[in-house]
């Protein structure tokens, strides 16, 4: 058993597939119902009707007298053939008068069973089995119309072109764009969502769609279907209100029948307004278009739709010509008469017997009428055939929208979307017309514009602006199909991050933001206008591109005079980071450029980056672990104040460091650095302050290190060196001194000649010791951590270091603390880490001086405590206290 839903989508189905069907194809549609009616009359009247009479022609026997009246169901018999037909003469008034004629010797069931014998032996088969091929036929034809909708690899594209092109005609962002283009022809300004605007134009052929407004959109199955209706002409126009039309179950009858066909909808009275899209339309619209751009990428990749139609209609021709091939001679056979020789000569004593089939008449009539609806269905094929051979259906070019001035940027179309299409406008144009609106990139782009503006207006992105550490405004958008035209207005604004924005274009209004310096382009391929990258180069100091080719990298980056700083992170090398090449642009317009940052695989140093010695001061290379080779680039920069290596795999100090001789800081973490006796080499790098040698694989550290005498930091953490060269605390500048991470088993006595270091970070070593110098000559020290070594004690003086502010001691040896660190007060708040039962069996008083701090100055100690070494992180105490409970637990 069906159930009522099932008939009903298969009543859908059937009422939406009329779009794609032409005249022809109705009108063969109608022929074919005639051919089966004329085949069901025929079969009817072969079932109830069908019969032959038949006479014997010669005599072999002699009459005998009989008395018809014994008989009274004898057949009369005709006269012999040898003799001319008579003229019946009156019946006489007495009934009873004896019958005249030839008579026969033949009873009543020796004719039934002649006229059932020369049935099947005299008469033609055509004559019998007419109407079942007839029937027969028509089936195949009914079939072979329709079999492109049903054939697997043709219907579900037929089905989703359907859908949307349903979804298209009563979206109500269609009826908004093609007002807005009708505007446009007529010379009307662009208007925006307030904008006067047309009720929803109605098509030609009434397209009636139920429409649930919790349906999917994805969803091809419960999608509404486009049915005609018979009351076009007095169909009622919708509702303007697109809300209106959301909210109903199903969409009114929609009608253009006044519209002339040459022109565009023109445009109502303006006293009647249309509020704009709410959210729910459009989020429907912008999945409309994903979902017409996925079709069309698919349907256009094939051409099994137009060729299922033409096998189908060469088909229809060939069985037409077959049928009226065949058909034709057989048309004689159908006769009055017939001569019936049955081999009953022993049962009725006759060989010969003429016989009469009743219905030859009326068949041989529906015969020249099916054969004449044949005919007609051939000419349509015919007519068909030479439409799709002579038309290049799998072209389609919206070259009369172009014409009109309206969706001028509508592509043609090809294959198989280009020939649905063909299908559809022999029904109705107006439906291409309504499906160019989501073909046409001006129409999406103007719909993410009032979605944009409807959603990211002004006051919300003032809401989202946050400040970064140093103060400034700063403004992040995420994910964003454009960006909002309300940026643009934000004057205030200093920083702006753009993340995974898929058309992050930069308008002329960008002059607006008066206060911007900072741009970030993660992943955007962003694009400027002549009037917006004038500003840009006059106000822009600051960008941060991340991509993942090089040839993402927009052109005009490398036109920002203005610019000062420049970060780059991506593949950077030719051929994806393979090659050696350097695979940016000319860096010459970058006369400003004073810090240029690079995270990539490179290779090797630019040499372009010789363009812009003059200026810059600061180069960072992070190469994510890649070799880097060629470092001879480093020589054309030689007024570097500042250089980072990290991740570049050097196992040496590079030899082109000797020609920067304005260095001050050189970064080498995270290297492959064994041995520095290189380091001699750079005794005329006078102005070197700052070196960084963290996170290397360096054994020893030569005595050359001494002659660096301007060094202020020094940063060797995270090594294997097991001692220290005496010559290193002949740095007499130095202030700050990480060694964390590292095998020594003590600190020289020498340390003490460091009197104006401020910061030693000692931590995870193997350290059992402090010298005494460390606490009476090194009085400036601020910052020192001694945590995860082995320390039984620490030597008296540490009252000395009046600066001290934050002492680690966690993790070591000691069994008691000094009571000198009460006069360390520096320390009071939470300044001194270490194990609370260490800090619990000082005095009461010189714990309370320590540990005694409210909530607002020791966030404030915590702030100003807080060393400047980014060797070892900083945790609060709270997550000290945590961290010593669960090691004393251990």
């Amino acid at each position: 058993m069906f159930s009522l839903s099932e008939l009903a989508s298969l009543n859908e189905r059937q009422g939406s597939s009329k779009l794609l069907k032409p005249w022809w194809e109705v009108f063969m549609e109608y022929l074919v119902v005639l051919m089966l009616m004329v085949s069901v009359l025929s079969g009817t009247l072969l079932l109830s009707r069908d019969r032959v009479v038949c006479l014997p022609l010669d005599l072999t026997t002699t009459p005998t007298n009989q008395n018809t009246s014994s008989n009274s169901g004898a057949v009369p018999q005709p006269q012999p053939p040898n003799r001319p037909p008579t003229k019946a003469s009156p019946l006489p008034a007495n009934p009873w008068t004896p019958a005249r004629g030839r008579r026969t010797h033949l009873d009543y069931q020796q004719y039934v069973y002649i006229s059932q014998v020369c049935y099947h032996e005299a008469l033609p088969w055509y004559s019998r089995f007419f109407p079942y091929v007839a029937l027969l036929q028509s089936l195949v034809l009914l079939a072979s119309g329709c079999f492109w909708f049903h054939f697997p690899l043709t219907s579900a594209r037929i089905e989703h072109f359907l859908t949307i092109l349903a979804k298209c005609c009563e979206s109500p962002w269609t009826s908004r764009a093609l007002s807005h283009a009708a505007r446009q022809e007529e010379g009307g300004e662009e208007t925006g969502p307030q904008d006067l605007q047309m009720p929803p134009p109605t098509l030609l052929s009434s397209l009636s769609v139920s429409r649930n407004r919790q349906s999917s959109l994805d969803s091809g199955t419960d999608s509404p279907l486009l049915v005609r209706s018979d009351s076009a002409s007095t169909a009622t126009p919708p509702s303007p209100c697109p809300s209106t039309l959301s909210r109903t179950s199903s969409l009114s009858t929609m009608s253009l029948s006044h519209v002339p066909a040459s022109k565009s909808p023109v445009v109502l009275d303006g006293s009647r307004r249309v509020a704009s899209l709410d959210r729910s339309d459009g989020e429907q619209a912008r999945a409309l278009f994903e979902r017409v751009r996925r079709f069309r990428s698919h349907c256009e990749n094939s051409e099994v739709i137009y060729k299922v139609y033409l096998a189908q209609t060469v088909f229809k021709l060939l069985l037409v010509v077959l049928i009226v091939g065949y058909t034709t001679p057989l048309m004689s056979s159908i006769s009055f008469t017939h001569t019936c020789l049955p081999q009953a000569h022993a049962l009725t004593g006759y060989s010969a017997f003429e016989c009469t089939h009743a219905l030859a008449s009326v068949l041989h009539k529906l015969l020249l009428a099916y054969i004449s609806l044949v005919g007609l269905f051939g000419l349509l094929s015919i007519y068909t055939l030479s439409w799709i051979l002579h038309s290049s259906l799998r072209q389609y070019s919206f070259n009369k929208l172009r014409e009109l001035g309206s969706m001028r940027d509508v592509p043609d179309l090809c294959n198989d979307l280009a020939f649905l299409l063909h299908m559809a406008d022999q029904y109705d144009p107006l439906l291409a017309q309504r499906l160019s609106v989501f073909l046409s990139p001006v129409s999406e782009t103007r719909l993410l514009e009032e979605s944009l503006e409807r959603r990211w207006g002004a006051e919300r992105l003032r809401s989202m602006t946050t400040v970064d550490p140093e103060g400034r405004p700063l403004l992040q958008l995420v994910a964003l199909p454009r960006l909002p035209p309300a940026l643009f207005t934000l004057s205030q604004l200093v920083v702006l991050k753009l993340e995974l924005i898929t058309d992050a274009k930069l308008p002329a209004q960008v002059v607006n933001m008066t206060s911007l310096r900072e741009l970030h382009l993660y992943h955007c391929t962003a694009a400027t206008q002549p009037g917006s990258l004038v500003v840009l180069q006059e106000r822009l100091e600051a960008l941060h591109l991340t991509f993942t080719q090089a040839a993402e990298i927009p052109g005009w980056v490398y036109s920002l005079r203005g610019l000062q700083e420049l970060h780059l992170s991506g593949r950077l090398g030719c051929e994806g980071g393979v090659g050696r090449g350097w695979a940016l642009g000319s860096l010459r317009q970058l006369r400003h450029l004073r810090v240029l940052v690079l995270r990539g695989m490179l290779q090797r140093v630019p040499g372009e980056l010789g363009e812009v010695a003059g200026s810059l001061v600061r180069l960072e290379i992070h190469n994510e672990g890649s070799r880097l080779l060629v470092l001879t680039g480093l020589r054309r920069v030689a007024g570097l104040t500042e250089l980072q290596l990290q991740d570049c795999h050097l196992e040496r100090l590079p030899s082109a460091l000797l020609a920067l001789t304005s260095l001050r800081t050189l970064d080498l973490q995270h290297n492959s650095l064994r041995t520095l006796e290189e380091l001699l080499g750079l005794a005329h790098l006078r102005r070197l302050s700052c070196l960084r040698l963290a996170h290397n694989r360096i054994l020893a550290l030569p005595a050359s290190v001494g002659v660096l005498r301007a060094l202020e930091l020094l940063d060797l953490g995270y090594n294997q060196l097991q001692s220290l060269p005496p010559a290193l605390f002949n740095l007499h500048h130095l202030r700050r001194l990480l060694l964390a991470g590292n095998l020594l088993d003590e600190l020289p006595a020498e340390v003490g000649a460091l009197t104006f270091l401020t910061e030693l970070d000692l931590s995870g070593n193997r350290l059992e010791s402090l010298p005494p110098e460390l606490f009476s000559r090194c009085l400036e020290l601020r910052s020192l951590n001694v945590s995860h070594n082995s320390l039984g004690s620490l030597p008296p003086g540490l009252s000395n270091l009046s600066h001290l502010s934050r002492l680690d001691l966690r993790s070591n040896s000691l069994e008691e603390l000094p009571m000198e660190l009460g006069c360390c007060s520096g320390l009071h708040g939470e300044g001194l880490l270490v194990e609370d039962w260490l800090l619990h069996a000082l005095p009461r008083h010189v714990k309370e001086f320590l540990t005694q701090s409210g909530s607002h100055t020791g966030k404030s100690l915590e702030s100003h405590s807080r060393p400047d070494s980014d060797s070892f992180p900083y945790f609060s105490a709270t997550q000290w206290s945590f961290s010593s409970a669960l090691e004393s637990r251990i």
